[in-house]
């Protein structure tokens, strides 16, 4: 009997990473996805013992979550956890932000983990049991110029994941959010100085939140102890909402 499995979108970096490796230290399975960052998805792949396999993946291929699962289930086992990682960014003004990068943003952050949490669910109810966990940002509660449209998108993954555990609790799967605070990952390196002082200049904890931290609540929230949440959005933001 094939061992069961945690698939982690944008798994080769940041903290898509960090959930991998946490995983992969409890001794879990794992499929990760990957859009360019081949290499690195490899490196941890190769560091696994075999535990992990990883799938390329572009967030604006529609049609790809229907195909991925059943790939991975095929070749790992049945899924019993997924993690809504991945996303992007086109930061820019509102009124200077064009709808192709509207779309974009909304598509690839919200309508691909819609399609992820579809293509996964028919198994999960089948077995009764399994775990979603989507990654949020900061950005969904306490708004940052220049990110409407992450914000957007952010905000809307926490609706998601309200209703749908609201759907299929009784069915025994779990759906929550992690809300991280300033994470300094690649996608955040490149952001000005001053956005970033501003960020840190809230967090009530000294250290700030690294990628592990994130991936500590996303790694609890997979297992059975935390098997009475669901329908949650928990900051891990080193108390910037406090």
């Amino acid at each position: 009997m094939k061992p069961s499995v945690v698939l982690v979108t944008g798994g080769s970096r940041g903290i898509g990473r960090a959930v991998v490796e946490a995983l992969l230290a409890e001794g879990r399975h794992v499929a990760l996805t990957y859009r360019e960052s081949e290499n690195a998805a490899r490196e941890i792949v190769a560091a696994s013992g075999g535990c992990a396999r990883a799938y390329a993946f572009d967030l604006a291929d529609r049609a790809r979550p229907g195909l991925l699962v059943p790939e991975i289930e095929e070749a790992q086992g049945p899924i019993e956890g997924l993690v809504n990682n991945a996303a992007i960014r086109r930061d820019a003004l509102l009124a200077a932000t064009p709808d192709s990068d509207w779309d974009d943003v909304i598509d690839a952050n919200l309508g691909a983990a819609f399609r992820c949490c579809r293509a996964v669910l028919p198994g999960m109810i089948a077995r009764r049991a399994g775990s979603i966990v989507n990654v949020a940002s900061l950005t969904a509660m306490r708004g940052v110029a220049g990110q409407a449209s992450y914000g957007a998108s952010k905000a809307g993954l926490i609706g998601l994941t309200k209703s749908l555990a609201r759907e299929v609790g009784r069915r025994g799967v779990r759906v929550n959010a992690v809300v991280p605070g300033l994470v300094m990952t690649e996608m955040v390196a490149s952001a000005p100085a001053e956005k970033l002082q501003a960020l840190r200049a809230i967090e009530a904890l000294p250290q700030g939140t690294s990628p592990e931290d994130v991936a500590a609540a996303i790694v609890f929230l997979l297992s059975d102890r935390a098997r009475a949440i669901t329908g949650q959005a928990i900051p891990v933001d080193a108390g910037s909402t406090a």
